[in-house]
């Protein structure tokens, strides 16, 4: 049964062959579609800066895609990608990388397994990850919150007031 899925991309290392950050994202795009996986569309790519302790800025977009695979079997074929990419396994959380590709939500609502929880853990306080989703499925809603992307972006980034 097709599902659609939304995927975060980063990249904050140069690739030997892919070039730069954003190139390396355009790569991952032509690669998740070698891969079988219908790439309907992509955001446009932005700049962010790092969380934790790399220093380097990040490229950063969103795809939306379409398959027949489960979210543990697509997890699966995303870690490949990576790998392909030059990823190695886990090792400092945050540290720079070549790539990274997240399955964030999906058609299907909640997902769990001992590798993969869906939706994404911490998506709903990443800027890096709404304002790219905002591009594709803004009135896609968070099955655990049923906000809405444009809704969880405008909480993410109202003003607050000054702590006394």
């Amino acid at each position: 049964m097709r599902q659609r899925y939304l995927i975060a991309l980063g990249s904050n290392q140069r690739h030997h062959r892919h070039g730069s950050s954003p190139q390396v994202l355009r790569a991952a795009l032509a690669a998740m579609a070698e891969a079988g996986l219908t790439v309907e569309s992509a955001a446009p790519i932005m700049a962010s800066a790092p969380v934790g302790p790399s220093l380097r800025r990040y490229a950063n977009s969103a795809a939306l895609i379409t398959t027949d695979l489960a979210p543990d079997e697509l997890l699966d074929a995303l870690k490949d990608i990576e790998r392909r990419f030059g990823r190695r396994p886990r090792g400092q959380r945050w540290s720079a990388r070549v790539l990274d590709l997240d399955l964030v939500l999906w058609s299907g609502g909640t997902w769990s397994s001992p590798d993969l929880t869906v939706p994404h853990a911490a998506f709903r306080e990443r800027d890096f990850v709404l304002t790219p989703a905002l591009a594709l499925v803004p009135d896609w809603r968070d099955p655990v919150t049923n906000l809405s992307l444009r809704q969880l972006k405008a909480r993410l980034t109202r003003p607050r007031p000054m702590p006394r």
